[in-house]
């Protein structure tokens, strides 16, 4: 009697991989039970295979292959890498408090929800993962004619980005502190505009960029101004928004005595933030507030 054929069952990680490229998200192997690529660096290239024409790095060689993915999971049960630049893929990658971070530190999903409330816009509804952690990746599509990089902290505390020259490790991929499973299956939906608008780098206003020298400043006004500035512009990110409104609060008490002009501080400060990383939006609504609060409560010199 002819015994049936037994059915070829596929390990969860080939699956992974497979579901993916389905999806036309170029795929990679990651190291088993880790998140660094499983292929060989260009010190060990052996010049042949994909590296043939000269080494191939893990973004060139990611692919939506079939036959191609089968033979790579074929030797060992490696995670899944996607590379997003060539997936057309942007990820935000939400991550979870971590232990060293201070008390009331936001996590990543805290800081994205405070971001679309001040934003006008809800969290948008898309493809999601949780990862390992206990974050989340939260899946985009990219926009037409738009190149976007990778960033850390630039929409928040605890956000991270992943697009062209970065990769995100799959659903259904294994770490020693847990699994990287979908929550919402949602297919991925267009990055929004005005997140777009966000990550895209712009070159900064030439006129914030110029800020002159105080023209009719005291001694001690023009130190404090050159001070300040110099602060708010070598602010490391997690400070930069708290020493640009410290600054601009210092700096306002000397509006109403006529020691500094509001011009003059406002455009110094200004141009301070965006050295600093801060976006234009961000230093102008920041400085204008903080002024408005310190000439409130410093009254100018009696005549």
């Amino acid at each position: 009697m002819t015994q049936p054929t037994p059915i070829r069952r596929e390990g969860p990680h080939l699956a992974a991989a497979l579901d993916a490229a389905e999806r036309g998200w170029h795929v990679f192997p990651l190291r088993p039970r880790d998140k660094r690529p499983a292929l060989h660096g260009e010190t060990a290239c052996p010049g042949t295979g994909d590296c043939t024409a000269g080494h191939r790095k893990w973004e060139q060689r990611a692919t939506t292959d079939p036959d191609r993915i089968r033979r790579a999971w074929s030797t060992g049960a490696f995670n899944v890498g996607i590379a997003t630049g060539p997936s057309g893929l942007v990820v935000v990658d939400l991550d979870p408090v971590k232990a060293k971070d201070p008390k009331g530190t936001p996590d990543g999903a805290t800081s994205l929800q405070a971001l679309c409330e001040r934003a006008g816009q809800p969290v948008p509804t898309t493809y999601r993962t949780r990862t390992a952690s206990g974050g989340h990746h939260l899946y985009f599509t990219t926009p037409t004619g738009v190149r976007l990089g990778n960033t850390a902290g630039r929409l928040g505390k605890h956000i991270d980005t992943r697009a062209h020259g970065g990769y995100v490790v799959a659903a259904g991929s294994f770490l020693p502190g847990g699994a990287y499973e979908i929550v919402d299956p949602t297919e991925p939906v267009p990055l929004p505009e005005w997140l777009c608008a966000l990550l895209t780098p712009r070159q900064p206003d030439r006129g914030l960029m110029a800020a002159p020298a105080p023209v009719r400043a005291s001694r001690y006004a023009a130190a404090a101004l050159r001070a300040e500035t110099a602060a708010v512009a070598g602010a490391r990110e997690g400070s930069r928004n708290w020493t640009l409104v410290r600054a601009a609060r210092a700096l306002g008490r000397f509006i109403p005595s006529g020691d500094l002009a509001r011009h003059e501080v406002e455009q110094a400060l200004n141009s301070a933030g965006l050295a600093a990383g801060l976006r234009e939006s961000e230093c102008r609504s920041a400085v204008a507030s903080a002024l408005n609060w310190s000439i409130a409560n410093n009254p100018g010199r009696p005549a």
